[in-house]
């Protein structure tokens, strides 16, 4: 496998007083500074032509440019005891301010708790044609040994980093709409990469055995991006006093939190929107990565169908001390060798900017980071309400499409959040008077 990016491992504090004020060139020098990072990573970060067209070509199909996001940085998160700065490539207003504010909130607190399960990716193996669907089944796992060791007989290096594959699962679906099938799953553990490629591999190569061994017909051979055996978890405590504000009281606040979790629970229609935003967290890390952000969200959204209705992935409770507890579990595929991650540039800066030396650790940081997000929306909807947040970051979009451009932009948003009013019309109105 390709070498781990590295970074630096000068301890790096999360916690920047007055960064959102900084200019972006600022923002990325003190960064860059902070983390030890290069000038090549610098310059990646920055975005100035970080993916030279000729790269891009060589990455998808059809090219013709390329097509950019903001990318920001995530501040104050403390995860197991340590500081980590997070990219965020995403186009939301709201995402990263919010998330940074709930990560300080957590830091005094003690931050997040993260833990993880083996990085086992799945490799299904469709078998058609089968007149004894249970005796094949028999037969496969008879056979288990030698198609593992098949499995595992291309890739060495993968073996010697203590990985590959270890366990073979087979199922049987006896009604289908093209008549019963049997389904070998190989379990792989794919280290610290996300394993498409690895368990594909395996999955055709171990096909041929498999048909000789069932008699049956093999027809898909590709991965699963369910990664139900690769779970990682993040929890916060956050004490009452914490979640004070002007007007509420911490437990009146948690209190709400619990509430609107509550709904997400039980009601479809909710939890749809409740997860999306504890995606608006992990997404923008994924993609700032170089990751498989449709494999996580597909992941992630069948995990919380799993019980047969859609509900919830987070959970909020308020413990005998008072103290808020959230909890946060889904599959979490990630890798920081191979693919886009070690093709893009900004991607492998982005791994070094969070000095992260794991894939496991890439997950952990990322699902705290989504748990941040959701409770950053819970707090808002259980106290002021989602829009008045939201729409104050909004207004400096709402200013640029009006028009305003350089130190104007910040004048209209300013004014357009005091008079309440974050619309077009209005922006427009502002800045015929300041220009």
């Amino acid at each position: 496998m390709s070498e781990v990016p590295t970074r630096s491992q000068a301890f790096v504090s999360s916690r920047l007083d007055g960064f959102r004020h900084f200019e972006p060139k600022d923002r990325l020098a003190t960064l860059t500074k902070m983390a030890g990072l290069s000038s090549a990573d610098q310059i990646a970060l920055g975005g100035i032509d970080a993916l030279p067209v000729e790269l891009a070509n060589g990455m998808i199909e059809n090219v013709i440019g390329k097509f950019e996001i903001p990318l920001g940085v995530a501040t104050n998160f403390t995860v197991n005891g340590r500081d980590y700065l997070v990219p965020m490539a995403v186009e939301e207003p709201s995402v990263v301010a919010a998330a940074s504010y709930m990560a300080k909130i957590a830091r005094g607190c003690g931050g997040f708790s993260s833990s993880s399960t083996r990085p086992i990716m799945r490799a299904q193996v469709q078998i058609l044609g089968l007149a004894d669907p249970h005796g094949a089944r028999m037969r496969i796992l008879e056979a288990a040994d030698a198609l593992i060791a098949l499995a595992n007989s291309r890739d060495k290096v993968l073996i010697g980093l203590g990985g590959g594959c270890t366990e073979i699962e087979v199922h049987i679906f006896d009604d289908t709409p093209i008549g019963p099938m049997v389904v070998l799953h190989l379990l792989v553990d794919v280290r610290d990469a996300m394993g498409a490629n690895t368990v594909n591999t395996m999955a055709e190569m171990v096909a041929p055995k498999v048909e000789e061994i069932t008699g049956g017909n093999v027809r898909l051979r590709i991965l699963s991006n369910l990664a139900d055996k690769r779970l990682v978890r993040a929890r916060v405590s956050i004490t009452p006093a914490a979640l004070s504000t002007e007007t509420l009281d911490g437990a009146e606040v948690a209190r709400g939190i619990t509430e609107a979790c509550a709904l997400a629970i039980v009601d479809p229609y909710r939890a749809t929107t409740h997860n999306k935003g504890i995606m608006n967290g992990i997404d923008p890390v994924v993609i700032a990565t170089g990751n498989d952000w449709r494999a996580v969200e597909a992941g992630a959204h069948a995990w919380a169908a799993r019980s047969g209705r859609y509900t919830s992935l987070s959970r909020w409770e308020v413990a005998s001390s008072g103290n808020l507890i959230g909890t946060l579990e889904l599959p979490m595929a990630l890798g920081i060798v191979g693919g886009a991650t070690k093709t893009h540039p900004a991607a492998q800066a982005a791994l070094r900017l969070m000095g992260v030396t794991s894939a496991t650790k890439l997950a952990e940081v990322t699902v705290a980071v989504g748990l941040a997000q959701n409770m950053a929306a819970l707090r808002a909807l259980s106290t002021e309400g989602i829009q008045k947040g939201h729409m104050a970051l909004h207004a400096r979009n709402i200013a640029i499409t009006a028009g305003a451009k350089g130190q104007a932009v910040d004048l209209v948003a300013k004014a357009l959040v005091a008079a309440g009013d974050v619309s077009v019309d209005k922006a427009k109105d502002v800045l015929s008077q300041i220009t």
